[in-house]
């Protein structure tokens, strides 16, 4: 792990929910028609080219609502999951720390990602290394200055050590939750698997997975907490990318979730993502990689 350098101002975000600006995606390529779908714990196969369709028209929603798309472009020809450009790297306001993925089959992202952030003039103000895991699925910024991180089978303690670390000098609180078992090791329960916030002062949530603590911390910030109904957390409902504080997008499918978003006064916008996120455990968080939010 390196140590943290000091910039001179904020260049980037330490927030969930501002309007997104620039955000990184990667388009799905022959990597992600896996040939067996079972050792990278996909429902299916997926097929290529309507899942290069649904990411297209996933990213026409992102530029449609003001923010510029950056595209992964370098190779990675082995790794299917490098689709979740979420989970390699967390953004700060200084730039990127690199993470070291839980999940066996995706080592190299991280490098890869680092490699694209230098392509785009984003430094890397730290990384994990030795045995520190954790995947940005597991974390998201509470406020500006408090990054949630859930302890679980791809996150572990010495990552969550490394991150503060790295982010404690830098004026960040890491506060750390416990993840259920849920389905085992081999499944994909990340901390946000469970809330995605939407706004300042509130979240999308399936309360039954959720840490205790968390659910506390939430209650403490009086925070709204839109719950999603058991039906629809298999179909990825808590997965919501906030556009900006007033408007989100997730998976078409889930019309309670939905109903109830619109209901709380965010305008909803929907994608098809039967092949780039069903098949494959990513909902629109995990497919994107917000580089700037601001006002």
């Amino acid at each position: 792990m390196t140590a943290p350098e000091t910039m001179p101002t904020p260049t980037f975000h330490q927030s969930m929910t501002a309007p997104l600006r620039r955000v990184l995606v990667k388009r799905p390529d022959e990597a992600f028609a896996v040939a067996d779908p079972v050792a990278w714990h996909y429902v299916a196969r997926p097929d290529l080219a309507a899942a290069q369709a649904e990411h297209d028209a996933f990213t026409a929603i992102l530029r449609g609502a003001g923010a510029e798309v950056v595209y992964h472009q370098v190779d990675q020809p082995t790794r299917a999951d490098s689709v979740f450009v979420y989970d390699p790297a967390l953004i700060t306001n200084d730039g990127a720390i690199l993470l070291q993925l839980g999940k066996a089959l995706r080592s190299g992202e991280e490098q890869a990602l680092g490699q694209q952030f230098a392509a785009l003039g984003i430094p890397v103000i730290g990384r994990l290394t030795g045995d520190q895991r954790a995947e940005g699925g597991d974390m998201f910024w509470l406020d500006d200055r408090t990054l949630a991180v859930g302890r679980t089978f791809r996150t572990n303690e010495a990552g969550v050590a490394a991150l503060r670390e790295l982010l404690e000098p830098r004026g960040v609180t890491v506060l750390a939750y416990d993840m259920p078992v849920y389905d085992g090791a081999e499944a994909c329960l990340h901390l946000m698997s469970v809330i995605s916030p939407l706004a300042p002062d509130a979240a999308v949530v399936y309360p039954r997975l959720m840490p205790v603590p968390l659910w506390q911390e939430l209650q403490r910030r009086e925070m709204r907490l839109i719950e999603i109904p058991d039906s629809e957390f298999p179909t990825q409902a808590s997965n919501v990318l906030a556009l900006s504080p007033t408007a989100c997008l997730m998976l078409a499918g889930n019309p309670v979730t939905q109903k109830r978003l619109e209901e709380a006064g965010f305008t909803v916008h929907t994608y098809v993502g039967k092949e780039l996120s069903l098949k494959a455990e990513g909902g629109p968080t995990c497919l994107t990689k917000p580089l700037l939010r601001r006002t």
